[in-house]
This record gives C-alpha cells, sequence and structure tokens, in this order.
C-alpha cells in the first residue's frame, strides 16, 4: 500500500492526525486538508491520490460540493465522514457517488479495513468480462454496452461485475453487500436498491437483465 497516497480532509486538526496516524502505521502516503477549497485545490495540484476521504461539514465548501467537484473530473475512491446518521445524507452521498460512508465516531481499525477493501476492489482483476452484449473490462476498470462506454461508478462498476460472475445465481442482499462493499454493513439495505436502480438507469435497455427477487435479491439474467 506505500504507492497509494490518501487525502484526509477534515477541518478537525485531531481527527486529521487520528486518522493519519493509522494511515501511516499501514504504510499508505498522506495530505490534509482542512476545508473544502484547499482539498479541491490539493486534489487537482497533486495527480498521485488514490482514494479521498471526506469530512461533510467544513467551512468555505462543504464534503458534499468537494464529491461534486471531484466527480466531474475522477472516479477516484472517495470515503465520506460524517457526524450526522441521517438516512437522506447516506442515499444523498450514495446518489453523489460515494463508494463508502462511515459515522463519526468510528473504529480507525475498521477505516482502515475499508480503505484496504475499497483500494482492492479499485485495483484488482486483470481479465475482462463479455455477458448479453456487456463487456468489463476490470484492468481499465470500463464498461461498454454494444460497443459503446458507459460512465459508472466505482460502486456501480464492482456491482455489476458481481452480478456478471454470478449470472443467473439468486442473490440474497446480504450476499451482495458482503461481497461488494466487503463488510458488515449496518445500515438499511436500501442502500443496494439505489445503487441498482442507478446502474439500470445507466444500463438502457440491458438494466432488464437485473431482476428484482421480491424478498430476498436480485439475479442478473442476460437474454442474450
Amino acid at each position: 500500500m506505500d504507492e497509494v497516497t490518501v487525502l484526509v480532509v477534515d477541518d478537525e486538526a485531531r481527527m486529521r492526525k487520528l486518522v493519519c496516524d493509522f494511515l501511516q502505521k499501514q504504510g499508505y502516503r498522506y495530505l490534509e486538508a482542512e476545508d473544502g477549497e484547499q482539498a479541491l485545490d490539493i486534489f487537482f495540484a497533486k495527480k498521485e491520490i488514490g482514494l479521498v476521504l471526506l469530512d461533510v461539514m467544513m467551512p468555505k465548501m462543504d464534503g458534499w460540493q468537494v464529491c461534486k467537484e471531484i466527480r466531474q473530473y475522477s472516479k477516484v475512491p472517495i470515503i465520506m465522514l460524517t457526524a450526522r446518521s441521517e438516512e437522506r445524507d447516506e442515499l444523498l452521498g450514495f446518489k453523489l457517488g460515494v463508494d463508502e460512508y462511515i459515522s463519526k465516531p468510528f473504529s480507525p481499525k475498521i477505516l482502515m479495513a475499508r480503505i484496504d477493501a475499497i483500494l482492492r476492489r479499485a485495483g484488482q482483476g486483470e481479465e475482462s468480462l463479455s455477458v448479453g452484449g456487456i463487456v468489463i473490462d476490470k484492468t481499465a476498470h470500463i464498461v461498454s454496452i454494444d460497443g459503446k462506454p458507459i460512465d459508472l461508478s466505482v460502486k456501480e462498476f464492482e456491482l455489476l461485475s458481481f452480478f456478471a460472475e454470478n449470472k443467473g445465481v439468486a442473490l440474497s442482499r446480504e450476499k451482495i453487500l458482503n461481497n461488494v462493499w466487503n463488510y458488515d454493513y449496518y445500515g438499511d439495505a436500501r442502500t443496494i436498491d439505489t445503487h441498482v436502480k442507478k446502474l439500470r438507469s445507466k444500463m438502457g435497455e440491458k438494466g432488464e437483465y437485473i431482476h428484482t427477487i421480491w424478498g430476498m435479491g436480485y439475479k442478473f439474467e442476460p437474454t442474450e
């Protein structure tokens, strides 16, 4: 992990120090920003940033706006940190392209485990999958449908990859959470439904390949 640089964005100096100390112990490089504007300046000046830890409530520019700005240009993994745990905040974060959502206070060890997992998933795989006119290139992290690329977030890419790898298999929400999110998720399972809805929309007619199994989860069944 020593090649990965994490941008830690939080207006609380003590919180930044806590997170950065753990990052250093785990072999990560890190950069710090104390507000949203500084975060964007650093992000666009430093090309090697591999993940962003982003607080929501900050002066000058909040985390939501920072996320919007970054997502216009980059699919870098973003973990949102917040003192609030309201469902609407969490759903807003996922809508904006946040990959993970962690409420304060949190265990630094759990945070490090999630960072490890999301970076491992974002960089793993050297093979391509081709099903029903959908080509998933895991190396380049690109999905194309009938030869045309589609723009997916990191989480949407991982979700579609998991579906494709398990075509024809009925997948419970619990199994999807454990494999795509890669940790015991204690939030509402509607997180999956939100991602599936967005994924279907981006897939156009191919979105019909993802079938809802009421009361259980989903099944991916290409017709071609």
